[in-house]
Parts: structure tokens; C-alpha cells; sequence
């Protein structure tokens, strides 16, 4: 049962990353694809902590974006923690839930029975996890969570490889417009392509501003 689980999932990520070319995207076909994979699952999200702060791009279901905003405005619950702590959080019965206590109750009153949270990456201080949510307690048995794991761990790849693209992208886009800054810069004050960039370099350091965004200022400026 396992290898076909494995062979099913390497399936679904090759789909996932070829279908999809930013983050959100990739977020969304996770989150909808673990509502229909993983047993139990009837509301799905994916929380992103970035240089401290708590986001839902996406989710799959009411229930799932209201389970993170009480966690961000309770400052606890299994999401957020099962990212930093790069481990799976399960919670079988939330009526007994002692860990986070005004999480657990806030919870059940939206009508949450049972979750389940997995890592999907660490890079620095940014952080992501898939959160997999029913109504029922006892909704993910010993099967689920074995499938979660494993779906989650397929995700966190097709994750990494999108990001990287949109890495990519940037820096290729920042060169560009690094590019015609430093293009315009030559025309304007008849200087090479040195003494252009050592003239970014230093507004870039006397603003204490990026460079590409002194670019970017530079270019939207147009010739003067």
C-alpha cells in the first residue's frame, strides 16, 4: 500500500510543478489536492511564517482560514508550530487538546474535531506547513497520517523547486533593471560601465536602500 501511496504522489507533484509557476499556485493545487488524497481531510491550508509573519495564501474551505487567524490572533496552535519545530502535530480529539488551550476551545467552537499539521519547509527564519482539518475527532487514523507524511514531504520538493524559479526570476529582473540604470547613468554623466555601478553602489549604501530599488527609482524616473 505504501509504494502504491508513493507512486501516487510522485504523480501528483510532477502535475503540481509542471502546472504551476509561482507560490500561490503551487499552495493552492496542494491544498486542494490533500483534501482529496489524504483520508479524513475536509478543509485544507498552508501557513507561511515570513521574517516573523504569520500568512494563509491559500486554503481549501471557511473553517481552514478561520483555524489561522485565531492562531494568529492568539499568538499559539499546532500550524505555526509544527512548521518551526519541522515535525507532524496531531490532534485526534480537540475537546482534549491541553497543548494549546485557547486555540483548542476557540476551535471547537468553529467546529473543528480533529487536525493534523506537517512541515513543508525551513529556510532561515521562514517557515511553511500543510494543515489538514475535519470536523469529525478520530478523523486521521495511523493510514491518513502515513499519507500526509508522505504527501507532505512530496509537496515540500515541488515547493522548493517553484521558489527557486521565482528566485530566479527576480534576480534576472533585478539585473535588468540594474541593467538599464546603470545604462542611463552612463548616458546622463558620459561614464563608463564601472563608474555607473560604483555611482549605484554608493547611493545604494548612502540611502541604506538596495540597490535594485535605487535602480528601480532611477529607471521610473526616466531620462532627465
Amino acid at each position: 500500500m505504501r509504494t502504491d501511496h508513493t507512486v501516487q504522489m510522485a504523480e501528483i507533484i510532477r502535475e503540481l510543478r509542471s502546472e504551476s509557476l509561482d507560490t500561490e499556485t503551487v499552495l493552492r493545487g496542494i491544498s486542494k489536492t490533500a483534501v482529496d488524497s489524504v483520508p479524513g481531510t475536509e478543509y485544507a491550508s498552508v501557513t507561511l511564517v515570513t521574517g516573523g509573519v504569520i500568512e494563509t495564501p491559500v486554503i481549501v474551505g471557511d473553517i481552514a482560514g478561520k483555524s489561522d487567524d485565531l492562531q494568529r490572533e492568539l499568538n499559539e496552535g499546532p500550524c505555526v508550530r509544527s512548521a518551526i519545530d519541522d515535525t507532524t502535530i496531531f490532534i485526534d480529539d480537540m475537546r482534549h487538546e491541553q497543548r494549546w488551550p485557547q486555540y483548542a476551545a476557540a476551535a471547537r467552537e468553529l467546529g473543528i474535531g480533529s487536525m493534523a499539521c506537517f512541515c513543508l519547509y525551513i529556510d532561515g527564519r521562514d517557515f511553511g506547513a500543510l494543515n489538514l482539518i475535519s470536523p469529525k475527532t478520530h478523523a486521521f487514523d495511523a493510514d491518513a497520517i502515513s499519507v500526509g507524511e508522505l504527501f507532505a514531504a512530496h509537496c515540500a520538493v515541488a515547493f522548493s523547486a517553484v521558489r527557486e524559479k521565482e528566485q530566479l526570476r527576480a534576480a534576472l529582473s533585478s539585473r535588468d533593471i540594474i541593467g538599464q540604470a546603470k545604462g542611463m547613468i552612463m548616458e546622463r554623466y558620459r561614464i563608463d560601465a564601472d563608474e555607473a555601478f560604483r555611482l549605484l553602489s554608493r547611493l545604494s549604501q548612502d540611502a541604506n536602500i538596495k540597490l535594485v530599488e535605487v535602480a528601480t527609482r532611477i529607471v521610473e524616473s526616466g531620462p532627465e
